[in-house]
């Protein structure tokens, strides 16, 4: 590592012990605003990819998983205004996505496969042969779409959880009925038109992933308030019993998570080489 690159990253490390940890909002660290300091989008990819992953586990095993012990129900049509449940483990993750869509700064996420249930969610092309490359290796892939001009990050999305192989399993459409636990069943995929960006939009970007993250779950929250039989809010959590944590409850236990999962992914990805980019 050059001393150009070791001073961008320890400046990226102190901004981001700053985001991660405190309590309360604050400024951006004076070191964020260094301009002349820029972050590969690979990089921030890897720190996405921590954060998300610790609201799908959270969200997963805490909410849905204990939940349906506990009474609640999560199904694909939970936004009906008739159905009484909530999001399966793939749709908050849409819902997380739906809402960075709203936002300027175009960052995007999806859960694509080569054995999706919606069709919609099937990898082709260039996507497709970074998806085989995925499996083959297990090494997230980085490479640059040539149709749309976007940086592409491809993490494998592992079954870790009984409650998605069955749910993939028995669906209705699924196109495929063996998956079993620690199956790749597709690929977490982000994309974003930059390939390096300034640390003060790094950590705009993962304060929108997480907004986006909070956004879906107080959704969730406002529904659960419409049931006839409404679980507690509050502080508890269904492993407790017929509880819901509030969305502040919520928030604050993923970022615990996440917080140390994002500065561990910078920390390993700082040592290896810089990944890079396919033009495909």
């Amino acid at each position: 590592m050059n001393l150009n690159s070791f001073f961008i990253n320890s400046l990226l490390l102190i901004a981001l012990s700053v985001f991660l940890f405190v309590t309360a909002p604050a400024p951006l660290p004076l070191a964020a605003k260094n301009k002349s300091a820029t972050v590969d989008i690979n990089q921030v990819f890897m720190m996405l990819e921590a954060e998300n992953d610790a609201a799908r586990a959270i969200w997963t095993k805490e909410i849905v998983k204990a939940g349906k012990q506990a009474g609640l129900k999560f199904e694909e049509d939970w936004r009906e205004n008739n159905v009484e449940a909530g999001p399966l483990p793939a749709l908050f993750l849409r819902e997380t996505a739906r809402n960075m869509e709203r936002n300027p700064l175009r960052l995007s996420l999806f859960l694509g496969s080569d054995f999706p249930i919606s069709s919609a969610n099937k990898f082709e092309d260039s996507q497709l042969a970074n998806f085989m490359l995925l499996k083959t290796s297990s090494n997230p892939q980085f490479f640059l779409q040539q149709d749309t001009a976007l940086y592409t990050a491809m993490f494998p999305d592992m079954a870790i959880y009984q409650v998605c192989v069955d749910c993939h399993n028995d669906h209705k459409d699924t196109p495929k009925t063996d998956w079993k636990l620690n199956d790749m069943m597709g690929a977490t995929t982000w994309m974003y038109p930059k390939q390096k960006i300034s640390l003060e939009e790094c950590l705009s970007l993962l304060n929108l992933l997480r907004d986006s993250i909070k956004t879906a779950y107080a959704r969730y929250i406002d529904k659960v308030a419409t049931f006839q039989n409404p679980p507690e809010i509050g502080s508890k959590w269904p492993k407790e019993g017929y509880f819901l944590p509030d969305v502040n409850e919520f928030i604050a236990t993923v970022k615990n998570k996440a917080s140390v999962l994002t500065l561990n992914s910078l920390l390993e990805h700082s040592k290896s080489k810089p990944e890079k980019v396919a033009v495909l």
